[in-house]
């Protein structure tokens, strides 16, 4: 049975939203290190001839006003990638069609998927949640990421839900294998580096 997948979507999160140390300062996301993890999850009565699936995308382009205290953030669909390691390339090949083409992501009408805060929320020590928006599959919908400062890069996990987008989950058999609607989003980012500061960090009030 083909171990079909999908979905997607993106890349909110690497909000090291560094509205900290010093005035003036605007910072970019370095694209050569920072990756967005889309987890989609297995679900139907013979599930377990399925596979979850981990599909990445680097961050394409993104910014930081320390002024305005907000998040500008870009992502190509068109480059997003199945990385499941325990399928074989024929099947790799078949998720990654699938979940670009007309009836799924559509990423030919679709190109970009854009993200930007609208709040910061210090809830403890190097944790925040972020407030924004999310557009993707010309859908624009509010989102909510879980983000974690450690070691000079910023951890991001968000839940979405394909529906929200206008996506419907992928099912064969008639739904006896099919895919949640729900998906993880888990995101690595890291800041290009400035030659005086090591480390920068959210502002401590909301």
């Amino acid at each position: 049975m083909p171990r079909l997948s999908v979905l997607v979507v993106l890349a909110v999160l690497p909000l090291g939203v560094v509205l900290g140390a010093d005035s003036g300062v605007s910072r970019t996301i370095d694209t050569e290190k920072s990756v967005m993890t889309v987890r989609v999850f297995k679900a139907g009565f013979f599930s377990g001839f399925a596979h979850d699936h981990q599909i990445s995308a680097p961050i394409q382009e993104g910014s930081f006003d320390q002024t305005n205290r907000s998040v500008q953030l870009r992502v190509d669909a068109r480059r997003l990638r199945v990385v499941d390691k325990d399928v074989s390339d024929k099947d790799r090949a078949e998720i990654q069609q699938t979940m670009l083409c007309p009836k799924v992501l559509d990423t030919e009408r679709f190109p970009e998927i854009r993200f930007h805060s609208t709040t910061l929320e210090h809830v403890a020590d190097r944790k925040w949640v972020v407030h924004g928006e999310l557009t993707l599959h010309g859908q624009t919908r509010p989102v909510n990421a879980d983000v974690t400062e450690r070691n000079g890069h910023y951890l991001g996990t968000a839940e979405l839900k394909q529906k929200d987008f206008g996506i419907t989950p992928i099912s064969l058999g008639g739904g006896t294998v099919k895919v949640k609607n729900e998906l993880r989003l888990d995101s690595i980012s890291w800041l290009d580096s400035l030659p005086y500061v090591k480390s920068l960090s959210f502002p401590h009030h909301r």
